[in-house]
């Protein structure tokens, strides 16, 4: 043990000095990493709830060694230790001023499997989904599913016994966990066991089970009769399950938020998958009728009932990954849905049981107000949007947001619409309104008002609010704490919900298996001031203090502060697979490279609590380094933080104070020098023919030697007349092919063979040439962006727009190949601009695909293709295609290819992104992005299959890592074209 401090030292000092103490102590004896820099901790001072407490420190176990080295050494600093899995939990449960062990990044995976007997063996840092597609195989699955399944582990599930939308048939967490193996505070191993015998068990825990057992049997009267008898009840320790005669021990740690002992393993029953699933959407014109009808929804036996309301259908009308599921499964404008799940093996009889639900619907006044949704195909976004309603109530821009500590309380449904009304009565009281979403099925609504927790009367609110919600659900014999536990919003309410015997006894509990109160202290029992603004993420004086002036328009956030607030912790971004976010983290499993983690950073450095100058440190750099701008948060993220946008703000000032280095010179300017250096093709393409020149790259600028880089060609020679605005006729054939620097110097063929495409369509093609800037060409400002310098970008849209504005304002539209570049006339240039300068061009602005589906879907354009014979194309999606929804355009094109059979290849991003892929620094992490799914998927192609990429970056990152050529969808079309 190391000495202590000098007592004589001020005491921040001596904080200081223990904390190193403790920080070296635990990198001597763990193998996993340790973290004590001041970003890391504030990566970890959150969760999804409200609340923000600074840890002394953050490691990542890699094994059991390391639990148990770091257990010993908290103790002997006298510091608390807290597990963490996802960090998604929504009252404060992962959070606290001692040592944080992140189980997820290293300490998972399944350790035993024995599909026979439908049982699994995990870590505790395995993620749901994860796991679930692992049993898929097998036909089986965990089925315990919460909305966050994309990203939670098992070790948080079984912290705070979870639930999810089909706990009406699989119950909770604890109902399907068979064993659980841990330590206790001091580092000794367990194992609980199972059934009513001891047998297995150490004396140490066995003495435990013994004592508690009995404390059990003498209050079971109070048990029996004060625990509310309603299936969401996860509120204080679950003294219950030692009730039974034959009790399994485990599930006592089940729901104890990790204060009891550290998960090491844990035993899962497993469920057999169904074969099909069907879906009623159950149309409302009002809440309480919803409400009302929910108890004869459940009579007929759905697997899941789950309620949207019409915060959900409203603001996600607005939110474009949900705007098509939105259209496709409401009829007119409801108020809310009831979204009823129905699972067997006999899909005849699931039709049937739809059909059951319509005659429910009309016998309780309400014909014809069920859509059907059969397909798995349709039924998996409309659970996309269901789990996504509270990050789509969290879009809410302004200080006010949804906030939770009532979200899960549960009632008896027979009292559900009086309890939603007798609610609904006090946030009116107290001058706000709320939002209602999830299971209706088993009468846990998650409600949230909306407050401001940056001012003290929205806290003072939320207080009244917590307590009166608290006597309704006593009064109609309800839980207060349904689904997501305690921690520091509810443990407070342990005592008035369950007494003071109770209380006292669950305190018993927790001294048991932890007398020094070193695990997770001060949650469910001896609790910490729900209202305690000290606590709280915006605690007192919180102030965002942004850059003395930005570089880009943030007002439809409310400014830059605001938009980097946006983020709620929910961790969507976690997720490891499907859309696109985040590609970094899905390589890394750091925190640190993660759409939450780098806004958190963001928000801790702006608002001062970083230390000076945070905001334009190197810190932050290494923070937003492998940030590759992919646009998939800004898509996958309902409440829409747009880190790439983030991230040209933050360049913006880093590199105003500390410097453009010379690679990031180049790689901006290459538009403005891109024709001369055409010239000298030959002597540039030696590169990467000659070793010693790549090695002198790598070393001199950057671009790493294990990347090829792109060969320079002769530009592009556009053979369609200069125009005169005045030769644009205004019928919709009027195009602008946009040659952007990439396809223009170094794929000339891709604009060559859009031209012929283009005019094949019998569209007629424009030339412009921009009025400034001699004879360059126009160019997006895309590379500029690329580094900060948003003044030169500024200066090339301007330029660019100013070229274009006669002839789209006549009624020509603006055609491109590279979606970075066509994306940016919607997206950073209306943050660079004034809306006067380009508004003109929004709707104008389309990639060639894009035009090119619109245009055949209405029968305007006939393009003859010759059939292909049953040839396979496979699609990779340029990251900024997914973003702006454009991918169904380009899948649409290639389908229109008589004979061509199109499958999408589920990727990420690519790893290139821009020049990201180039660089030294980046060049393993470049590769591993592309190994998750894209380059794998290549290589199982066939020999004559094409590869179909639009991104200049994609196809670079195909050809490097596969060697195969993948090309642009201008490319398939052109070669496709009957010819004479």
């Amino acid at each position: 043990m190391n000495a202590p401090a000098n007592r004589t030292m001020p005491p921040a000092a001596q904080a200081m000095t223990r904390q190193r103490d403790l920080e070296t102590a635990l990198g001597r004896e763990m193998e996993g990493e340790v973290r004590f820099d001041s970003f890391t901790r504030g990566r970890y001072a959150t969760d999804a709830s409200i609340y923000q407490v600074m840890p002394k420190g953050v490691v990542f176990p890699k094994h059991e060694a390391d639990i148990q080295a770091a257990l010993a050494i908290a103790a002997a600093h006298d510091v608390p230790v807290i597990a963490r899995g996802g960090g998604t939990s929504q009252n404060g449960q992962p959070i606290g001023n001692g040592l944080i062990l992140d189980m997820s990044r290293h300490f998972n995976g399944v350790t035993d499997y024995d599909p026979a007997s439908r049982t699994v063996r995990v870590r505790p840092g395995t993620v749901l989904n994860t796991l679930n597609d692992f049993l898929r195989k097998d036909g089986l699955f965990f089925p315990v599913e919460p909305s966050t399944a994309s990203r939670c582990t098992i070790g948080g599930m079984c912290g705070n016994n979870s639930s999810g939308a089909r706990s009406l048939r699989f119950g909770k967490t604890v109902d399907n966990v068979l064993a659980m193996d841990g330590m206790f505070h001091d580092g000794e191993r367990f194992s609980p066991g199972m059934g009513p015998s001891f047998e297995g068990m150490s004396p140490r825990m066995r003495g435990i089970m013994e004592r508690l057992t009995a404390l059990a049997q003498l209050h079971r009267t109070d048990i029996e009769t004060i625990f509310p008898k309603v299936q969401r009840r996860v509120g204080g320790y679950n003294l219950d399950e030692l009730l039974p005669e034959q009790p399994n021990y485990s599930h006592l740690l089940v729901g104890s938020e990790g204060t009891l002992a550290l998960t090491t393993g844990v035993t899962l029953k497993l469920s057999t998958l169904p074969r099909h699933r069907v879906m009623g959407v159950c149309h409302f014109p009002g809440f309480r009728q919803a409400m009302e009808t929910t108890r004869h929804i459940v009579a007929l036996d759905p697997v899941a009932v789950e309620l949207v309301d019409n915060n959900v259908l409203v603001l996600g009308a607005d939110i474009p990954l949900f705007v098509k599921t939105l259209g496709d499964i409401t009829r007119g404008t409801p108020n809310c849905l009831l979204l009823v799940e129905f699972a067997g093996d006999d899909l005849d009889a699931l039709k049937r049981d739809l059909k059951r639900l319509d005659q429910c619907m009309s016998d309780h006044g309400f014909p014809d107000a069920v859509v059907e949704v059969i397909e798995p195909a349709r039924q998996k976004p409309v659970w996309e949007v269901r789990e996504a309603c509270l990050n789509i109530m969290m879009s809410m821009k302004g200080d006010g947001k949804p906030v939770s500590f009532i979200e899960d309380c549960a009632v008896p449904l027979e009292h559900l619409a009086d309890y939603t009304d007798a609610v609904t009565d006090v946030f009116a009281k107290h001058g706000t309104v709320g939002t209602w979403y999830a299971h209706a099925s088993v009468g846990c609504l998650h409600v949230r008002p909306i407050l401001n927790m940056k001012e003290e009367d929205g806290v003072r609110k939320m207080r009244a609010i917590a307590e009166e919600t608290a006597d309704l659900v006593r009064k109609y014999k309800g839980s207060f704490s349904g689904e997501h536990g305690d921690g520091i919003s509810r443990s407070e309410f342990v005592e008035p919900m369950f007494g003071a015997k109770l209380t006292r006894a669950f305190e018993t509990v927790k001294d048991e298996f932890d007398p020094q109160n070193r695990l997770n202290p001060n949650k469910i029992v001896r609790p910490l001031k729900m209202d305690d603004r000290s606590l709280m993420r915006f605690m007192p004086g919180y102030a965002a203090t942004e850059p003395h002036k930005t570089a880009l328009d943030w007002s439809d956030w409310g400014g830059f502060g605001s938009a980097v607030e946006m983020c709620n912790n929910n961790g969507t971004c976690r997720k490891l697979a499907g859309g696109t976010m985040c590609p970094s983290y899905r390589a890394t499993l750091d925190e640190q490279h993660l759409t939450r983690g780098r806004a958190n950073s963001l928000r801790l450095a702006i608002s001062g609590q970083l230390g000076p100058d945070a905001f334009t440190s190197r810190d932050m750099k290494e923070t937003l380094d492998l940030c590759v701008s992919c646009k998939g948060c800004k898509r996958d993220c309902p409440t829409g933080v747009d880190m790439a946008r983030m991230k040209i703000e933050f360049l913006h000032h880093y590199h105003a104070k500390h410097g453009l280095p010379l690679r990031e010179r180049l790689i901006a300017h290459l538009p403005r020098y891109a024709r001369y250096a055409s010239w000298l093709a030959p002597l540039l393409n030696l590169r990467d023919r000659i070793p010693l020149l790549a090695r002198l790259s790598e070393r001199m600028i950057g671009f790493s030697a294990q990347r090829s880089l792109p060969k320079w060609r002769r530009p592009w020679k556009e053979t369609n007349r200069i125009a005169r605005p005045e030769d644009v006729l205004g019928d919709g054939r009027d195009l602008v092919l946009f040659g952007d620097t990439f396809n223009r110097y170094f794929e000339p063929e891709n604009l060559d063979a859009a031209m012929r495409v283009l005019i094949a369509a019998g569209y007629r093609l424009h030339r412009v040439q921009p009025t400034s800037g001699g004879s360059r060409p126009m160019c997006c400002g895309r590379t500029y962006l690329a580094s900060g310098q948003t003044d030169a970008a500024r200066l090339e849209a301007k330029r660019t727009l100013d070229a274009l504005r006669p002839f789209v304002e006549r009624g020509a539209r603006v055609i491109g190949l590279e979606p970075s570049c066509i994306m940016g006339f919607r997206d950073e240039m209306t943050a660079l601009l004034p809306a006067s300068d380009t508004g003109f061009i929004q709707g104008k602005a389309l990639l060639f695909e894009e035009i090119l589906a619109a245009d055949l879907r209405a029968g305007l354009i006939d393009i003859p293709l010759a059939d292909q014979g049953g040839r396979v194309a496979h699609l990779h999606g340029h990251c900024h295609q997914k973003a702006f929804a454009a991918m169904g355009s380009v899948e649409t094109v290639l389908r229109s290819v008589p004979g061509l059979d199109v499958k999408v290849i589920e990727s990420s991003c690519c790893g290139m992104s821009g020049a990201f892929g180039y660089a030294t620094e980046n060049i393993e992490v470049s590769k591993k992005m592309a190994e998750l799914s894209l380059l794998p998927a290549v290589r199982k192609a066939g020999a004559e299959d094409l590869i179909v990429a639009d991104g200049t970056s994609c196809r670079h990152q195909i050809h490097d890592g596969t060697g195969r050529d993948a090309i642009h969808v201008a490319l398939v079309l052109d070669q496709a074209l009957r010819k004479g």
